[in-house]
């Protein structure tokens, strides 16, 4: 039992590689700061050319949300960072992740917008237009609002997804979280840092994974 505490839960190994758990978190929050906003714009104009009426844009935009949901975010991530170069195109890591994540995340939000959106019925539809609101202003003070309602706890779910989706960037030696956890168990020669990395995850996601079975209990009440 000692040598387990010592492997994977020591206290001074930890509180050692707290700095550099610390700068790695800030990494992390960045990413989130950039992914989660355009993920949620990539959707939203995902799930609206998906529902028009012109096949010009619905179908090359059902492809798009198919593609991206059937890729693998970490063969999507390493092509990104990897095989660009060879095409003279040559990014940092962090705006390959962003990159990666923003195509990946677009496709899910995009579906989940969608559904929300068809969940709303036509008739609020036709109601809105009758007092005189253009489509633009029925689908902006309407349907979107009853839309994001109606998928609340997917949208949600899928944000945490995203947070722990960032630990994905430590393949392309992006200083993330799960990225500083592992150099400092590369120079420890120690787990204990990893777990660190594992409890700082529980501890910033646990509240939201609360707040969206809140949200579900709310809904299907």
């Amino acid at each position: 039992m000692d040598r387990i505490i010592q492997q994977f839960f020591n206290v001074e190994i930890m509180i050692a590689a707290w700095p550099m758990l610390l700068d790695g978190l800030g990494v992390t929050l960045l990413l989130c700061l950039a992914v989660i906003p355009l993920g949620l714009a990539g959707g939203l104009l995902a799930a609206l050319g998906s529902l028009a009426r012109s096949r010009w844009v619905r179908l090359p935009t059902i492809f798009f949300v198919d593609f991206f949901r059937a890729v693998p975010p970490l063969v999507l991530l390493i092509f990104i960072y990897a095989g660009l170069p060879f095409a003279g195109l040559r990014i940092s890591p962090f705006t390959a992740v962003v990159i990666g994540f923003f195509l990946n995340n677009s496709a899910y939000y995009g579906e989940i917008f969608r559904a929300g959106i068809q969940s709303v019925g036509f008739g609020q539809t036709e109601a809105a237009r009758s007092t005189g609101l253009t489509a633009t202003q029925t689908l902006a003070h309407v349907v979107l609002p009853q839309a994001v309602r109606n998928v609340l706890p997917d949208l949600l779910s899928n944000t945490i997804e995203v947070v722990k989706l960032t630990s994905l960037a430590s393949v392309v030696s992006l200083g993330e979280l799960l990225h500083a956890a592992d150099m400092a168990r590369s120079v420890t020669y120690n787990a204990s840092p990893i777990v660190l990395a594992a409890l700082v995850y529980l501890i910033l996601l646990w509240p939201f994974v609360r707040l969206v079975s809140r949200f579900g209990r709310g809904l299907g009440a």
